[in-house]
């Protein structure tokens, strides 16, 4: 312990000086043109060893103004710990010049030890909330800083481990054979259709392995730009896999726990793909029940989970039990400028779609920025609600102070 406040004691100025700089979003077209055209390692080691700590001391910053009671959590100390380390290590190559015959392979194993380290930041981060909400209770504006908070802590985890991602698959020797037309992690011609069947095969799986049934899927297609053609997209296929698995389970469990005394037998999840000039939209429906709409922001709140506390341990599936499942999934769709919405009608069933920009070049990174207007978000005290809240009880207007004149 005396070791990381020495070390934050003498790291604390260059968090500083790095959190001054903004991040630099890259679109997708952009990820693509430089793997596929001219990757160099020499340029994309220049542009790391610089944006990666830029956007790791934008995060870090952001830390420090959470409450002193969460941030005294075991597990988020031990998460604090991390970033500290890898920002250290990522300063060793501040001034290392790339000619040097050992530096890209090292700066190499550097970024997968980094990626390797920050693998479990989201469920401990998520077990550190856990034990705060059971030992402080909830707070409502507390809460709202803490979703604040997760929603651009996450998304600044997926865009620092896109460009991980992207630099060892490039340069590294861990490139995937079973796809050999992915640049990095992206596929310049990602078939929505196939990722779907994926992730429905998975969740299926799983499924069955549960409640040892499962309902079909239903796809359609509509391709407004090339009628009766698959659906093709520029895309990272893991992010879009962890969406569409997320949302089969929720229709999954909804339906079979709906109709498992029923003669009828499951309805099907019906999945529709759209392309149009600018959005390319997924839409999953189900017929599970549906969720009252004073219950939709709920699914998306990091504080409402009311799952029991999941296993820590190794092979457990990952997020089980966090009720994370939702929230992160929008901020992956959210990531590349896109959006993931529920609209459900209670006692019947749930659609949820993803919306995707259909060009490349407009799907540019949405990056949080550590400056004063998020400073003033977590310092503001919150201010009374100036639209009427219904009350339990019917008001006695004869006992009221104001009553009119007759």
């Amino acid at each position: 312990m005396r070791f990381f406040t020495s070390l934050l004691k003498n790291t604390n100025p260059k968090i500083e000086y790095y959190s001054r700089f903004s991040p630099s979003p890259l679109s997708i077209k952009q990820f693509l043109d430089f793997g596929r055209d001219n990757a160099c390692e020499k340029t994309s080691y220049m542009f790391l060893r610089k944006e990666l700590p830029v956007r790791l001391a934008n995060t870090m910053r952001e830390v420090n103004l959470l409450p002193d009671n969460l941030l005294s959590q075991p597990s988020v100390r031990l998460v604090q710990k991390w970033y500290m380390q890898s920002f250290v290590e990522l300063l060793d190559y501040e001034n290392r010049k790339p000619e040097d015959p050992h530096t890209l392979n090292d700066f190499l194993e550097l970024l997968i030890e980094i990626r390797n380290r920050h693998n479990d930041v989201v469920p401990m981060v998520a077990q550190g909330v856990i034990e705060y909400k059971e030992k402080f209770g909830f707070d409502p504006f507390i809460s709202s800083n803490i979703q604040y908070f997760l929603d651009r802590f996450y998304t600044n985890r997926i865009s620092f481990r896109m460009l991980i991602n992207q630099h060892t698959l490039l340069f590294g020797n861990d490139t995937n054979p079973a796809h050999p037309k992915h640049i990095g992690s992206i596929d310049p011609s990602c078939s929505v259709a196939e990722v779907v069947s994926d992730a429905y095969d998975t969740a299926k799986m799983l499924c069955e392995k549960y409640y040892l049934a499962a309902p079909e899927l239903k796809i359609e297609e509509f391709n407004s730009k090339a009628p009766k053609k698959p659906i093709q997209v520029v895309y990272v296929p893991s992010h879009l896999f962890h969406m569409l698995f997320e949302l089969f389970k929720n229709s999954m469990r909804a339906t079979v726990e709906l109709y498992e005394n029923s003669k009828e037998g499951l309805p099907p999840i019906k999945a529709k793909v759209t392309l149009g000039k600018e959005d390319l939209s997924i839409k999953i429906s189900d017929r599970g029940g549906g969720v009252p709409l004073r219950k939709i922001d709920r699914l998306f709140n990091y504080m409402y989970s009311t799952a029991p506390t999941p296993s820590m341990e190794p092979g457990t599936v990952p997020l089980a039990g966090f009720g994370y499942g939702l929230p992160i999934s929008r901020l992956y769709a959210r990531y590349f400028q896109g959006d993931l919405k529920l609209y459900s009608m209670e006692g019947v069933g749930t659609d949820a779609v993803i919306y995707l920009k259909a060009l490349s070049s407009e799907s540019f990174e949405r990056l949080p920025v550590f400056n004063k207007s998020a400073w003033r978000h977590y310092k503001t005290s919150p201010e009374a609600d100036d639209w009427s809240n219904p009350s339990k009880e019917p008001r006695d207007a004869s006992k009221s102070k104001y009553k009119a004149n007759r």
